[in-house]
């Protein structure tokens, strides 16, 4: 099951899907204080894209993060699935990913606006690491702001 949180931004959907297919803008939007940046700026353009992130948590230090994207529908809908890159202690478990999965979905709401829902889901994932994770609901608080700081963005 999923976690998500929603926001009502002031703004069309596809100008905010722009800033969300550009990684280079994600450490401006990033609510969780681990991104670092982008390893390529190339533009997310469609599934099967992947993105490396430039990652940082006091446990792992410095690592990236491999992302796929598994779902893309022009100004609706994009989302991926991490898996430990370069630096990360997991990086030979392979490129498929812990069975996780970020996703903003956008839908317009009036002229000039969109409420936009990031949601996580780490259904697929081990049993250990969805406890950890308490089902995903660890990352609420920092979904929350990610969303403030997508609305600054675009506004």
């Amino acid at each position: 099951m999923a976690v998500s949180v929603s926001r009502r931004i002031e703004a069309q959907a596809g100008e905010i899907f722009r800033v969300l297919a550009d990684p280079g803008r994600h450490t401006e939007l990033d609510g969780s204080g681990m991104l670092r940046g982008p390893v390529a700026s190339d533009v997310i353009t469609g599934v099967g894209d992947v993105f490396v992130m430039q990652m940082y948590v006091s446990e792992l230090g410095d690592y990236q993060m491999n992302n796929r994207v598994v779902e893309f529908e022009q100004d609706l809908l994009i989302g991926w699935e991490p898996a430990p890159g370069h630096g990360h202690p997991a990086e030979e478990e392979g490129p498929d990913g812990w069975g996780q999965r970020w996703s903003f979905s956008l839908v317009p709401d009036g002229p000039g606006a969109t409420v936009v829902t990031e949601s996580y889901d780490c259904s697929r994932a081990p049993a250990g690491a969805q406890e950890e994770m308490d089902g995903g609901k660890m990352w609420l608080a920092g979904m929350g702001t990610t969303l403030e700081r997508l609305d600054a963005a675009c506004g």
